[in-house]
Order: C-alpha cells, then sequence, then structure tokens
C-alpha cells in the first residue's frame, strides 16, 4: 500500500512539472507572438504614414532606403546561394 501511495505521489510531482514546463513554453510563445505584433503594428503606422505622400506621387526617403536594403539582401542571398552551389 505504502508503494502504491508513493507512486501515486511521485507521479503527481511528474504531471505537476510537466504542467509547468508547459505553462512556461506557452508564456514564452505568446511574448513572442506579442512582439511580432508589436512589430507589426509599428510597421503598418510607417505605411499608413507613407500612403498619403505616395497618393500625391511623392516616395518617401525612408521608402527608397527600404528598398535599397531589400535589394541589398537579395543580392547577398543571391551570392551565397551561388557560393554554397560551387
Amino acid at each position: 500500500m505504502k508503494a502504491k501511495l508513493e507512486r501515486s505521489r511521485q507521479s503527481a510531482r511528474e504531471c505537476r512539472a510537466r504542467k509547468k514546463i508547459r505553462y512556461q513554453y506557452l508564456d514564452e510563445l505568446v511574448a513572442e507572438r506579442e512582439k511580432a505584433v508589436l512589430q507589426l503594428r509599428k510597421e503598418l503606422e510607417m505605411y499608413t504614414q507613407w500612403a498619403p505622400a505616395l497618393d500625391e506621387g511623392h516616395i518617401p526617403e525612408a521608402a527608397l532606403k527600404m528598398v535599397e536594403e531589400e535589394k541589398r539582401k537579395e543580392r547577398e542571398r543571391l551570392a551565397d546561394r551561388d557560393t554554397n552551389r560551387q
């Protein structure tokens, strides 16, 4: 009887430990998603500010910089891909 009670206690401890780990994982996941949402909201605000200028036919300097940065990154990706093929 004592052995069965001890196994039950051990099982309960293990269950609580698994539950704690699961909640930690979920907390981290929520924090990452909240961070991503904030970043997307910031990006949306930036695009919203650019819209009137674009409607008038003007390209904001920050937009030009972003396009140039994306072009640079793409060139680097292509160069890395070509290097890895050889």
